[in-house]
């Protein structure tokens, strides 16, 4: 038996190998930087942290995407296209307030710039917003308004209490993202203002845009008026009917089917 690889095996071998690379999945940990002190006194990270495995983290939001193939990574650093070039998936999410971080770091043009030149190249970027008492949002929309995007000052899928569940509940039976999850349960989000490429990805009871998509260049953005996919609504304390814990898997392999997408 001949076990001497062809020239053309070879170059489809090391295509399918950067290609595999190339959908790792990073989670900016520079916009959103928030810091506690622990029972012992120690000043730690926490909030949308990979390995944060209590209901404020993203732990299970990073297992559907590693079940999709992806690996993950974190961005400690202002996103610049140099920094950015290996990633497929780069997600922003709830940029700190001064509420939340004594020093926080803004998006500013350049960071704007930069992460635009990188969608437009066929990066794919998330926006995770929150209501307007928990995030900085005049600077995240200098980031959105890039992509006809705008996060507003409103409040929608108020939940009061929560065994009011239903007044967070959307459905997304039949909609292209979602192929498995069926009511998803959104609570306090801002809904999204469209112009120019954007468009409406999923819309509430109300008929408020909650989550929306753009293209831009070669790449796509991805954004949503809250968090919602972190440890506390896809851990499976919601009541049954409310799938978060699929829909966490079907975002996440909706956005490594379109960073795999052909960009020529």
């Amino acid at each position: 038996m001949n076990y001497k690889f062809s020239a053309l095996a070879l170059i489809a071998l090391t295509g399918f190998y950067f290609n595999a690379k190339a959908q790792k999945v990073t989670l900016d940990y520079y916009f959103n930087h928030e810091v506690h002190k622990t029972a012992s006194g120690k000043i730690e990270r926490y909030h949308y942290l990979w390995d944060e495995k209590v209901n404020s983290g993203f732990s299970i939001f990073g297992e559907a995407f590693k079940r999709a193939g992806a690996t993950l990574d974190t961005l400690g650093s202002a996103p610049t296209l140099s920094n950015l070039k290996s990633t497929a998936i780069y997600i922003i999410v709830d940029p700190d307030t001064k509420k939340e971080s004594p020093n926080p770091n803004f998006i500013q043009l350049k960071d704007v710039n930069e992460i635009a030149a990188w969608v437009k190249d066929g990066g794919i970027l998330v926006m995770l917003a929150n209501d307007s008492a928990n995030v900085e949002l005049p600077h995240f929309n200098t980031l959105a308004a890039k992509f006809g995007m705008h996060f507003n000052d409103d409040l929608q899928n108020h939940v009061t209490n929560d065994d009011h569940f239903a007044d967070g509940a959307i459905s997304t039976t039949g909609n292209p993202i979602f192929k498995t999850a069926n009511k998803i349960f959104i609570k306090d989000a801002c809904s999204i203002g469209l112009s120019g490429p954007a468009k409406a990805a999923l819309k509430n009871s109300n008929g408020a845009v909650i989550m929306a998509t753009a293209k831009y260049g070669k790449g796509i953005v991805f954004a949503v008026g809250d968090p919602w996919l972190y440890n506390e609504y896809t851990n499976g304390r919601l009541p049954a009917g409310y799938e978060n814990d699929k829909a966490a898997n079907d975002v996440a392999s909706w956005l490594i089917a379109e960073a795999k997408k052909d960009k020529k």
